[in-house]
């Protein structure tokens, strides 16, 4: 791909490879190749069965990370789309395809952005440097992606000082939002404990639903938090719930229910679980249960800093709207990103189609958001 490929071209490229996770199939090869033309060292990392890239072009001063992912979701059923998922196709100035949003247009506008800035500044080099995080595990279990590169990275005492994770963020136009932060995500299975038996003599046996009911309704309606400046109060959500074989005449001995936290930074995760416990032990007879939970990612804020503030000059300068700054949403690795690298911030697309059947982005967009990240790399390293 020619370095002055445009960040339509970039995005059909890399939308025509079905690369569904955790299987790459060549994508992260094709932005190497563009980034090699560009001077950049490549550093293919592959862990367990997923591939990453980082790439980085100079060895001193300020690093600059782009942050993203190749990997898409499965298109689900393919004779639900007006065009194949991944053709490609352009129709009335929209390109349609599976990662159009999330995010193989985020990915093309940071290339052509790269290639631009650096033609502007063929000296930004020789004072600090510019580099690439692409994982394919974003979409996944997120265990061989972007947390084994930072760890990498760690051992070769190698930093990252500014990263612009290119994440889809807009929710009505192009520019009207961006991530300075984002929710924490805790997961938590807990199984309640009766006593199986037959349902025409209940009295022999502890029925765990019955019990269950009003503990759950209680978990459901309690306010963990309140929240704060930044974030909402935390949100549980329960996922799953089930209970019995299948038969109309046992009372099962368990029942299983699974539910997630979105939190913030009022919260820890043990302190939410000191809460669950707190309910769950009010019950009278008590109710045995076993609980446990699994961290997805803390909550993170980058309140100010240079980073923040010159993406939202060049948001306002480039697209003469003026973004807000917002922790909504689900998660990304930019939770995994901000632990190493305070100055993390989330800006890409506009979104409503993304995981969806005819996922899609305008072609103007895709140029608007190159001309905001080029924008951005010269805000914060003027040419001289």
């Amino acid at each position: 791909m020619n370095v002055n490929a445009t960040p339509l071209e970039l995005a059909i490229a890399l939308i025509q490879i079905p690369s569904i996770t955790p299987h790459d199939a060549g994508c992260q090869g094709l932005i190497g190749q563009f980034l090699q033309q560009l001077g950049f060292t490549l550093h293919p990392l592959r862990f367990g069965h997923v591939d990453n890239l980082y790439a980085r072009l100079g060895a001193r001063g300020k690093n600059f990370c782009f942050a993203g992912h190749t990997d898409v979701v499965t298109p689900g059923d393919v004779g639900r789309w007006q065009s194949p998922p991944f053709a490609a196709d352009v129709q009335d100035g929209v390109l349609i395809g599976r990662g159009t949003n999330d995010m193989k247009g985020g990915v093309a506008a940071m290339l052509a952005s790269a290639a631009r800035f650096l033609q502007q500044h063929p000296d930004f080099a020789t004072h600090n440097s510019l580099s690439f995080l692409i994982t394919g595990d974003e979409e996944g279990a997120a265990v061989d992606g972007t947390v084994k590169v930072l760890e990498w990275l760690r051992q070769r005492q190698e930093r990252l000082d500014y990263c612009l994770v290119g994440e889809p963020t807009c929710m009505q136009q192009l520019g009207d939002g961006l991530k300075n932060g984002r929710r924490g995500s805790l997961n938590a299975e807990l199984i309640f404990h009766g006593k199986q038996g037959h349902v025409a003599y209940p009295h022999l046996a502890d029925n765990p639903i019955h019990r269950a009911a009003p503990l759950l309704d209680q978990l459901a309606r309690h306010r963990f938090d309140a929240g704060n400046d930044h974030f909402p109060p935390t949100s549980l959500q329960m996922t799953q719930l089930q209970a019995g074989d299948g038969s109309d005449n046992v009372i099962p001995g368990t029942v299983r229910v699974g539910f997630n936290f979105r939190f913030g930074t009022a919260s820890t995760p043990a302190q939410l679980e000191a809460q669950v416990r707190a309910i769950l032990d009010q019950a009278e007879p008590p109710l045995p249960y076993t609980l446990t939970t699994r961290l997805s990612g803390h909550p993170f804020l980058t309140a100010g800093g240079e980073l923040l503030q010159a993406l939202i000059q060049s948001i306002t300068q480039v697209l003469d709207i003026t973004p807000n700054p917002n922790t909504a949403g689900g998660t990304s690795d930019a939770r995994f990103i901000s632990l190493d690298c305070p100055q993390t911030v989330e800006f890409g697309l506009f979104s409503p189609t993304i995981h969806q059947v005819n996922e899609r982005v305008a072609v103007a967009e895709l140029e608007r958001l190159t001309q905001v990240y080029t924008q951005l790399l010269l805000t914060l390293f003027p040419v001289p």
